[in-house]
């Protein structure tokens, strides 16, 4: 079983993939109806299938410990304990606790599991690409979880300004472009600190990747069309004899002189 968790490459590993994927984007979802003005009975259901959710993530948490060699490096790896933090609510009980409640906007960052190379599609395992799709979905990340906590801690003391998780993202975007048209602003110490927070992550992680991103595209002007007849990849560099993706040998094309 612990083959499928981890596998991208057969049919079941990526339905049981896509599912928790799913199931992440689903919570993330929720999480952002519920700071809206909804009948009671949606509000209902939407923690009825939550809930179900948590169980899900709990029972797939269990199963990889159970399933991991080394169990003290899996509980203390980044994914396990991002993974840890997203089901905490199940393993004290749902108590309403405020900073327990912070910790669900923190569900989204599951999603890294799934940037690794081996389990995007084919199309998207080149360097550049991974580091594109990585960049989109850090600004996303940032937003997303800096826009949860501002408005779980702003909502109860401010709710005229924060009234939705809508007015957070607003209040993030602008401030991570540094727009700053000042009309939504938090007032409350936990507020104003996670602001900070938000635009130093924002300055510590976007503009490294963009450097990498820039560094592979300057890379990739200098690289030569021959294509890797097993994985496909297409640019290589022009003294190259393997593929620098799978280790495939290069058939290259001599030209003929004319």
């Amino acid at each position: 079983m612990s083959f499928y968790l981890e596998d991208i490459e057969t049919p079941t590993g990526r339905s049981i993939n896509l599912i928790i994927t799913l199931l992440v984007l689903l919570s993330s979802v929720i999480f952002v109806i519920e700071t809206f003005s909804i009948s009671l009975e949606l509000r209902n259901l939407l923690n009825w299938i939550d809930s179900a959710i948590l169980l899900i993530f709990a029972l797939e948490y269990l199963l990889r410990f159970w399933c991991a060699e080394d169990k003290y490096q899996f509980v203390f790896s980044l994914y396990s304990l991002i993974d840890l933090i997203a089901i905490l609510p199940f393993f004290i009980g749902w108590i309403d606790i405020s900073f327990i409640r912070l910790f669900r906007w923190l569900r989204i960052l599951r999603l890294l599991r799934f940037l690794d190379p081996k389990n995007l599609p084919g199309h998207l395992t080149t360097e550049d690409s991974l580091i594109l799709t990585r960049i989109i979905f850090t600004l996303f990340a940032i937003v997303f979880v800096y826009s949860g906590l501002i408005y779980q801690v702003e909502h109860p003391i401010n709710s005229e300004v924060f009234q939705t998780f809508l007015d957070a993202a607003y209040f993030s975007v602008v401030t991570m472009t540094t727009v700053g048209f000042g009309d939504v602003t938090p007032i409350s110490q936990a507020g104003r600190f996670l602001t900070i927070m938000m635009i130093f992550t924002g300055i510590a992680l976007i503009p490294w990747q963009i450097g990498d991103l820039i560094k592979r595209v300057v890379k990739s002007a200098n690289e030569v069309e021959i294509p890797c007849h097993n994985c496909g990849l297409f640019l290589h560099d022009p003294d190259a004899n393997f593929c620098k993706n799978c280790g495939t040998k290069l058939e290259k094309v001599v030209e003929e002189q004319n």
